[in-house]
């Protein structure tokens, strides 16, 4: 299988091809080589595919796994190193056919999004990167080298966010999502250095032996490898720079929230599973409940913001909750035994990159028509946008959990998961899917069937009331919106257990007839509600209808200024201050107090130095009889 070389090969000279070649290579030509250099490496994933579960279970009952590729990058003693290789197992080839297609399916939208764009070369460079990146990430032989290629995520992530440089507000989401994610990613790099030195070695499956004599070390490590997937993923209280992120380009936003970035920390404990449930189950639950937590909290905020891609990205977060949730209930690595979460989690990742890829996609043609991501500023754009108002229905449908649509499968799995750990979990997370079929729904009835403002005779707001019609999106748009569609509505009846377990082994999903039920009557009231007070006939909820609550929910209960006051008062006043007034007239006056004294001791001697042969004889021969009378007087 030496062709999977070319899966990180192609993105990568493609990367240096438009990145270096920059203005001087045409847009129409970057586009297409960009986009048809991600169709090659679709098509190899989906090779790697066929060959990793054609070739059948052995014997064991469990799918080979394949490395194709393993070198010794760094050597740190005789048993350690840091190798880089290509690791083809079940888990790893679900997530590069995830990331190929999706990544596709944004390259190809972005013909037509992106179109006129200054900066649309290094656009397309940049999604090369970032689909190389998240590549390496999810086929990496060892933890060191995930965490490189986990690195460089952030990376092209910083650069993707902060495309359109000459915006403040795109700019500081850059940063912000650069930094908040390198404090996470601190802890996660202090985790693999206590598991390599506690384990010795950085391969995901060390030998059984030397993790029981580590004894606690471990437990630890895998802690703090959580918070680097805690912080990768948007997980309270690091959820902050992942709103701000949608200053990027909508695709991009597409990108980072379905198939990259967001879903690496769940891949992360996916990864790492069997040393958290052999070794730190304790610290799984806990994973598990800042999970809950999370999946909740963003939920609310969804419920009641007005920007339509911040309600996706809040939803986002939402649902990495879920996935975090269904691998922190489990308590084997026997799905018959408490491990249907793992399977439940990586199901709810496949089936959730689709529809979540695919609302944003759909929100970027409705943007791309109405020039506003306001929710006011749309209304009634089902009859002018049959396609993109069909396929966000659908993908509505699908996150909100009504079959025969994907996502109703995965959550069904999960929330069955949460039930057999703890029926208050469970009856949690099932509320939580009632707030997300809710806030999904409001969304949709406010784009596609509320009355516009102009024809309920209101002022839109800024230039939305000069601006023409809208009108559907191009064919380059519309096509992958129409292909991620089709794939929600039959992903769902994959035979995922078949192909991925906790334990390898085929584990075929059963439905829950009780928590199958529960889960879409509690989601119809959801959808219900929403359409009486945004539908066509409903009113405009008044927003102090809930009072406070509504406010602190607007301004995400406040968790941003927060941390500005912990930033700015805290530590710039009370610890970076005085650290600076030290440097500055401690070290500082130090370091000059040496550089002056230097000076006025060479300005002493300098004389010593004048040039002069006449001035150096004398000095010499006068040094030379003060040797002479010295000798003599001894």
């Amino acid at each position: 299988m030496e062709y999977t070389l070319l899966i990180f090969v192609l993105p990568f000279l493609a990367f240096l091809l438009l990145g270096l070649g920059g203005t001087r290579i045409r847009p129409a030509v970057a586009g297409i080589a960009g986009t048809s250099v991600m169709a090659a490496v679709t098509v190899l994933s989906y090779l790697a595919a066929f060959d990793c579960f054609g070739g059948g279970r052995g014997a064991d009952g469990r799918f080979a796994t394949l490395i194709p590729f393993d070198a010794v990058w760094l050597p740190l003693n005789e048993t350690l190193h840091i190798g880089m290789g290509i690791l083809l197992d079940p888990i790893s080839v679900m997530m590069l056919t995830v990331i190929s297609t999706v990544s596709l399916m944004v390259h190809i939208y972005s013909l037509g999004y992106m179109k006129g764009e200054r900066g649309f070369q290094r656009y397309y460079a940049f999604l090369s990167l970032f689909t190389l990146s998240m590549i390496g990430l999810v086929t990496a032989t060892g933890i060191f080298q995930m965490y490189v290629f986990w690195e460089l995520v952030g990376v092209s992530s910083y650069l993707l966010i902060g495309f359109y440089y000459t915006k403040p507000a795109a700019v500081a989401a850059a940063k912000k999502a650069f930094i908040v994610t390198r404090f996470a990613d601190l802890g996660f790099l202090i985790g693999i250095l206590v598991y390599g030195y506690s384990a010795g070695t950085f391969s995901f499956t060390p030998q059984a032996h030397v993790l029981a004599a580590a004894g606690g070390m471990i437990p630890l490590a895998l802690g703090l490898m959580f918070a680097g997937a805690a912080g990768k993923s948007a997980m309270f209280p690091l959820h902050i720079w992942l709103p701000d992120a949608m200053e990027g380009p909508t695709p991009v936003s597409a990108l980072i929230h379905a198939a990259t970035m967001v879903v690496a920390g769940v891949y992360l404990v996916a990864r790492m599973f069997p040393l958290f449930v052999g070794f730190a189950p304790d610290t799984l639950h806990m994973a598990g409940y800042v999970g809950a937590f999370t999946s909740l909290f963003a939920a609310v905020i969804a419920c009641v913001q007005t920007d339509i891609k911040r309600v996706l990205a809040f939803s986002t977060i939402s649902q990495i909750g879920f996935m975090i949730v269904a691998l922190g209930v489990c308590t084997s690595t026997d799905p018959h035994a408490g491990g249907l979460g793992y399977t439940a989690s990586l199901f709810h990742l496949f089936t959730h990159a689709m529809f979540k890829a695919l609302l944003f996609l759909c929100a970027g043609a409705v943007i791309h028509a109405v020039h506003s991501n306001e929710m006011r500023d749309m209304g009634g754009l089902w009859k002018f946008m049959p396609v993109t108002h069909a396929t966000f229905l659908i993908a509505c449908l699908s996150i909100a959990g009504i079959p025969p649509f994907a996502g109703f499968f995965s959550k069904d799995e999960i929330l069955a998961a949460c039930f057999a750990f703890s029926p208050a979990l469970g009856t949690l997370m099932t509320f939580t899917a009632g707030l997300t079929a809710f806030y999904m729904f409001r969304l949709y009835c406010s784009v596609f069937l509320k009355p516009s403002r102009a024809a309920a005779g209101e002022a839109a707001s800024g230039e939305a009331a000069h601006r023409p019609a809208p009108r559907e999106a191009p064919a380059s748009m519309t096509v992958p919106l129409i292909f991620l569609a089709a794939v929600t509505c039959v992903a769902g009846f994959v035979p995922f257990g078949e192909f991925i377990s906790a334990g390898g082994e085929a584990y075929h999903i059963h439905l829950d007839a009780n928590v199958a039920v529960a889960s879409v009557c509690v989601a119809v009231a959801g959808i219900a509600a929403a359409v009486v007070l945004y539908g066509r006939g409903g009113g405009r909820p008044a927003t102090g209808r809930f009072g406070k609550l509504h406010e602190a929910a607007y301004r995400r209960f406040y968790v941003d200024e927060v941390y500005q006051f912990v930033t700015h008062r805290i530590i710039f006043n009370c610890i970076s201050t005085p650290v600076a007034w030290f440097d500055r007239h401690v070290v500082d006056g130090f370091i000059n107090s040496l550089a002056q004294a230097a000076n006025v001791a060479s300005r002493g001697i300098r004389g010593l130095q004048s040039g002069s042969v006449q001035q150096y004889a004398i000095v010499f021969l006068s040094g030379a009889l003060a040797l002479v009378l010295l000798l003599l007087l001894i």
